[in-house]
């Protein structure tokens, strides 16, 4: 007995097959409409330059007219005094694109700052490779981080995140280089509290007593000296004399590190059970 399938289940099945067909292909191509339309915005347009030479392309009105008059001034200062050429472009919606190196005749001693709202950063840079053997790749990393994060940003506005970055990017190249980010953010310093502090509680704990007679256990913080070591020279000191040549961080710091000593050695004395006397 031969099976088989009723013309009419045979028209219903190619009705069901072909509305899904449709409606997949609708749906997929109304995805892609929607994930690429919002690219279209970013297209290069020779036509967005200015007509007169300038450092400043400010297309997304970041800073207010004297702020960018100032800031090309100063830009074309440094650059006759030094030979750096630093250029800013700022941008939302729209970009001139490649179309901005041959405008600026960008080259190895170009720096080229891009500022642009809809990314988590708002700072990028295009740098040439001279920059590299002055500045290294990490330290533009701890620049864009520092001064382009949503908190600075909002705590201090664009233009202050623009500004502040080329003034510490100026800073380096006067000084022939710099191999971290100058200046010491209270975040930054905070943390370098707080590591000093930890590596004093670890020497403390180490050197506590654990013989009669003994008032401070030498080898025990000998021992452990690589970590609170660590803690406290690399995490904690090491980033604040590299940054900044103020006093005040540095000895917060040192007190962090003997108030925390002085806790982790009181510490164990506390939790001792008294002797018995016999």
């Amino acid at each position: 007995m031969s099976l088989h399938t009723p013309p009419l289940q045979q028209s219903m099945q190619y009705f069901l097959n072909s509305r899904l067909l449709k409606a997949v292909t609708a749906f997929v191509l109304a995805l892609s409409i929607w994930t690429i339309a919002p690219a279209a915005h970013a297209y290069n347009n020779p036509d967005l330059l200015p007509d007169k030479p300038t450092n400043v392309i400010d297309l997304a009105k970041t800073l207010t007219a004297v702020q960018e008059e100032t800031l090309s001034q100063d830009l074309s200062e440094f650059e006759a005094e030094t030979g750096w050429k630093i250029r800013v472009l700022t941008q939302f919606d729209r970009t001139p694109g490649t179309a901005v190196k041959g405008y600026w005749g960008l080259n190895e001693k170009s720096l080229m700052m891009v500022v642009d709202q809809r990314g988590g950063n708002i700072l990028n840079f295009s740098v040439g490779d001279a920059f590299y053997p002055l500045l290294s790749r990490t330290f533009w990393i701890e620049l864009q981080t520092r001064f382009g994060n949503q908190f600075f940003v909002r705590e201090n506005g664009e233009d202050q995140a623009i500004i502040q970055a080329l003034d510490a990017v100026k800073f380096c190249l006067k000084q022939g280089g710099c191999s971290v980010v100058p200046g010491l953010p209270k975040e930054q310093w905070i943390l370098t509290l707080v590591t000093s502090i930890v590596g004093g509680l670890v020497c403390g704990f180490a050197g506590h007593p654990r013989k009669e007679g003994q008032i401070f256990a030498w080898q025990w913080a000998l021992i452990f000296s690589p970590l609170w070591g660590i803690l406290f020279l690399a995490f904690g000191i090491g980033p604040v004399v590299t940054r900044t040549s103020e006093w005040l961080p540095l000895f917060r710091n040192f007190s962090g590190f003997a108030i925390g000593a002085l806790v982790g050695y009181l510490t164990p004395s506390f939790n001792r059970s008294p002797t018995s006397e016999t």
